[in-house]
Formats: C-alpha cells, structure tokens, sequence
C-alpha cells in the first residue's frame, strides 16, 4: 500500500454489545435477529476477529465477510443519516479503457481490481457517476471498513467545531480539551501537533507486532474499559519537541477524538450526523466503534459506511466543506487540512491534518490527496480535475501487500477522464 502504510513501512514518517473473548475465535453470526439491523444482507456471515485483521491472519472469503461487518466486532454508535439522500447521477459518459503504465508494467481497469483485492470501486466526476463496481458479493448497501480513513474524517470535525466556535484554536493546548493528559507527554503540544501527528509523543504503529503501541491500544480496546485508551496515552514517554517529528500514531487520533468530544460535549458519531451526514444528504445509517460501551468513538479506525457514502464525504470535501451554499468547516480548510506542511525547523512534511497528500509526480501537480486506511481502503479527491474515488479493499495483510500502487491507478483513471 500507499499513503500511511507507505510511509510506515519506508520509515518516511517515524456490533454487538461483545465481551474481549470474541478477539480470540470466529464470531458465527448475530445473536438474535434483532441484530440483522433491517436485513442488512451479510448480518448472518461468520466472520473472524480483530486480531486476525491486524495480524493478517483471515482467508479471502472471511476476510470480505470481517471487513463487511466489523459493527459486529465492538459496541457502536450509528451516525443517522437523514432519509433523504442527495443524488449521485450517473454521468453521460463513461470512464473508458484505463491504461496504467507503472515501473514498466502495464496494467488495465481488470488488472487494479483483480490484483489489489478490490470490493469497491466507485469514481465521480464533477460530481457524477462515471464508474461503479462491487465486488465479492457487495451491494450498495454494503457497509465496510474505514479503518484509518477515519482519521481523515475525525480530521474534518475539528474544522466544524472551529468554525462552530468550540475549538478556539490549532494552537490551544491539548490539554484544555483533554485534562486527562495533563502532566503528560501530550502537555504542551496543541491540537495542530496532533493534527500533523507531530506531538513528539514516542509511538510504535506496527500493526503486526504484538509488542507495538499500537496492539497495546488494541488490547485497551478490546477490554472495553472507560478510559482505557487514554491509560495507554497518558503512559507514553516524550521522544522529541513537539512539533519537530513526524510520527505516525493511530493513538494520536484517539488524543483527537477526547479533544473532540471535549470540546463539542456530545458524541462525535452525533456531531457527524448532524453537521455532514444529515445535511449532504448520506444514504445510510454508518456506524462507528467506541472504545467502551456508551464511550468516546475510536477516532483512528472503525467507522464502516456505504461506498457511495464515502464517495460523498469526499464529493463534500472537494466542494470545500460546503453544504447548499452554507460553510460547515471554515473558509480555506480543506485547502490547509490537504496540503504539505512544515515541521519546527524547518522541515517540509508530505502529510496533511490527518490526510495523505500526493506522492507521484502527476497527484503533486494536481494537489491530489487522499484518505487512506489499511488493507486497502482510499478516499482519493483531485481538486484540479475535480475527480472523486472511494474504494474498499480486502488485501490479506495491513500493509505492504498492494500489487499496482493505488495513487499511481487514480492518476491514470484521471488522465482516461481528461
């Protein structure tokens, strides 16, 4: 993979109501079928357990079943969509013959989908449908796994809340909003340092390793203790200036998601409903874990939507952050939250406010940039040529295991379209 897993594994960057035994077996289906949420159409699959998903551990066909239902795996929080979904209409044309030459190969449309595990692959243009596919027995009202793309979206409910006047701002102290930490190694680095992961709080994210901070912020999840999470946080040693280093840290987005809910004093699944799902008009209920029942929603992973969903989060990000004409995060955002920054130092940094920026030479001229979340998983948005693609994956590992690069595929479905 590309993005965060990239830049992870070059270094670049230093449910049900379900009690933790299920993280060591396969979870055989709802309780009740109460749980089949309005016939939603795999509720009754076996699937496996999160475990395996982060040791890369399922078989094709238990993986697309896990990643379909992972509602299942933690207690939830549904983000109620409004009952009136905005259209997406299927454009007059259509995408046409992708060819993608990358590092001497050529690949075809057949070839991504085929050999990145696609489940999902949906590309809007101006706004209309110009390509649509499910794959392993998906439909459109197949909800799947965000994992880190969530990042992207816990991202953009701090500019909501700055534009709503409940951050004051980037540089308050974290601890104003998560008093928590105080006397921690997160006192004294700001809500932009967390944005730009750049907290100097020490983080180790390999997902495979069970000795990683990452897994320990798993094993906090998976016990379901209230305040778990932030126990694991609050025990992290300082490694470096805030500001000064770049590291990536799903635990930092759990840092992100208290300073959410500190500052908007409701749940973050309600505040996304109210100010993009209800509002742009997104088809479906979408669900999102928590870190305890009734707790704080996991700011880093577990959001699961429709594909079309998140192709219109993205829609709504390109149109920047826009509803009928009314501005839900402040002028300039999606601009600052999408674009390289610049460390303490000096140091040019190729990330965003929890958003990948381009890293081929066409995405860098387009100031392309893209969610990204493991085993697959993209929100790509191409301001220049007004181009969305969202798309769900199944790879067998977390990282590494894309065959075509994924930014280099979006940057030839782009030119098929220009």
């Amino acid at each position: 993979m590309s993005g965060s897993i990239r830049t992870i594994q070059h270094a670049t960057l230093t449910t049900l109501k379900l009690t933790p035994i299920l993280a060591v077996g396969l979870v055989l289906g709802p309780v009740n079928a109460a749980v089949a949420q309005d016939a939603y159409p795999h509720a009754t699959e076996t699937i496996g357990n999160v475990e395996q998903i982060y040791d890369g551990a399922l078989t094709p066909d238990l993986a697309v079943n896990t990643f379909r239902n992972i509602d299942r795996l933690f207690p939830t929080r549904t983000i109620k969509a409004g009952g009136k979904p905005s259209e997406l209409p299927k454009s007059e044309r259509e995408l046409g013959k992708v060819a993608a030459d990358i590092k001497g190969e050529k690949y075809d449309l057949y070839d991504y989908l085929a050999l990145n595990q696609v489940s999902g692959l949906i590309v809007l243009k101006d706004g209309k449908v110009v390509y649509e596919t499910y794959q392993r027995g998906n439909t459109p009202t197949t909800r799947w796994m965000s994992m880190s793309v969530a990042k992207s979206i816990s991202s953009t409910l701090v500019g909501a809340a700055i534009k709503d006047g409940l951050i004051k701002s980037l540089d308050d102290n974290v601890v104003i909003y998560v008093p928590r930490l105080e006397g921690t190694a997160y006192d004294g680095a700001t809500v932009r340092d967390v944005l730009m992961m750049s907290s100097g709080v020490k983080w180790n994210e390999k997902y495979t390793d069970p000795a990683s901070d990452r897994r320990a912020l798993l094993r906090a999840q998976i016990a379901q203790k209230p305040g778990g999470a932030m126990e694991v946080m609050a025990a992290l040693p300082r490694a470096a200036e805030p500001g000064s280093v770049n590291t990536y840290s799903t635990g930092e987005t759990q840092v992100l998601a208290e300073i959410l809910r500190g500052a908007i004093k409701k749940p973050l699944a309600d505040y996304l409903s109210e100010k993009i799902w209800v509002p742009y008009g997104m088809e479906a209920d979408a669900k999102w874990w928590l870190d305890s029942p009734e707790g704080v929603e996991i700011g880093g992973s577990g959001l699961s939507a429709t594909l079309r969903d998140f192709a219109r989060f993205g829609q709504f990000f390109l149109e920047g952050g826009k509803v009928n004409g009314t501005q839900v995060l402040p002028e300039g955002w999606v601009t600052e939250a999408s674009t390289p920054k610049t460390l303490k130092g000096g140091k040019p940094l190729e990330y965003g406010y929890m958003w990948w920026t381009g890293w081929t030479e066409p995405s860098k001229k387009d100031n392309a940039f893209t969610a990204v979340g493991i085993q697959g998983q993209y929100v790509y948005i191409n301001p220049a040529h007004h181009v969305v693609i969202a798309q769900t994956a199944a790879e067998p590992k977390p990282t590494g295991k894309d065959v075509v690069d994924p930014m280099a595929f979006f940057d030839a479905i782009v030119a098929t379209l220009n």
